[in-house]
């Protein structure tokens, strides 16, 4: 019994030292509270930044779904194509296993639209008869409404004998799209950039950290202290700043979101829309505040590294 249990309070022992060091840590961030502020604010602004594109890259992303989801085909008949042929032609491909609904624009209400809307009425009245011919607006079903699927289904109505033209309303959803691919990029190095921007303020912090307690260092050297013993408690003050930059960050586009949602939301009612900004979501903030740690944990580990070491009782 008297060999287990020290095997047995070892695992013990070492956490309530690892807490003891990160308590003591925390307390020296207190203690120096404006100082300890304004670096976790200038982390939580780097932060801020790439992580705040990246929700509303999300945003942009649901929108173009939705606008993706909502596209359809313009299927423009042949001039000899009467009314009632199209009307024909409209039925046949309501029963395709592929298409959701087809909606017919007769000859005369295609003319009817483009005098109300093209201030050419007069015009048009002139000419002996009517230019304009029948369209099919065709939706596919939601399964079958990304741009692989639905230029598929825009080769098949192109085989038609009365089709003339056959547009696919998604050519600028998938500009849209493309221009998304690079802004993603764009975010990555971005957030890459502003990473190591942390790393060196976190770095820079220790740094002068471990001069200000460059006596108290040689000291506990002298006593037998191991480096090891030495870097817990500066990895530690790392770890609190990444952590508590994390929170500022979230807190600055939580702040950010609310005060968007509110013209957004009114701008998505001007085009009879209910799209809501969305906020953050719990893998995006648990990804946050742990990426900020490990960033305070890593600048603090390279600091006392290179520094640490360098310092030896005389």
């Amino acid at each position: 019994m008297s060999l287990k249990k020290p095997l047995l309070s070892t695992p013990k022992i070492w956490l309530q030292r690892h807490a003891q060091v990160a308590l003591a840590s925390l307390g020296r961030l207190v203690n120096n509270h404006l100082a300890s502020l304004m670096t976790c604010a200038v982390i939580g602004i780097a932060l801020a930044m790439p992580v705040g594109l990246h929700v509303l890259l999300g945003n942009l992303q649901h929108v173009s779904g939705a606008w993706d989801s909502g596209a359809s085909i313009s299927l423009f008949l042949k001039q000899s194509v009467s009314d009632k042929q199209a009307a024909s032609l409209a039925d046949k491909l309501r029963r395709h296993q592929r298409i959701e609904t087809v909606e017919l624009i007769t000859r005369e209400a295609a003319l009817d639209e483009f005098q109300q809307l093209s201030g050419y009425a007069d015009a048009l009245e002139a000419l002996d008869s009517n230019p304009l011919p029948a369209v099919l607006i065709v939706q596919p079903k939601v399964e079958f409404t990304t741009a692989e699927t639905a230029q598929l289904l825009v080769r098949e109505l192109k085989l038609l004998p009365d089709a003339d033209i056959v547009q696919l309303d998604l050519q600028w959803v998938r500009r849209l799209q493309a221009l998304t691919v690079i802004a993603q990029r764009a975010v990555v190095v971005l957030a890459a950039l502003l990473g190591m921007a942390v790393l060196l303020i976190v770095g820079n912090t220790i740094r002068l950290e471990i001069q200000n307690r460059h006596a108290e260092i040689e000291i506990t050297k002298l006593i037998g202290a191991t480096n090891a013993f030495i870097r817990r408690p500066f990895l530690y003050t790392g770890f609190w700043y990444g952590l508590f930059g994390g929170i500022i960050a979230w807190l600055l586009i939580a702040i950010a979101i609310t005060l968007l949602s509110g013209p957004i939301a009114n701008l998505a009612n001007l085009y009879e829309s209910s799209f809501n900004l969305a906020s953050f979501d719990i893998a995006t903030i648990a990804s946050l505040l742990l990426g900020s740690s490990l960033l305070g944990l890593a600048g603090a580990w390279l600091a006392v590294g290179r520094h640490l070491s360098a310092i030896e009782p005389a």
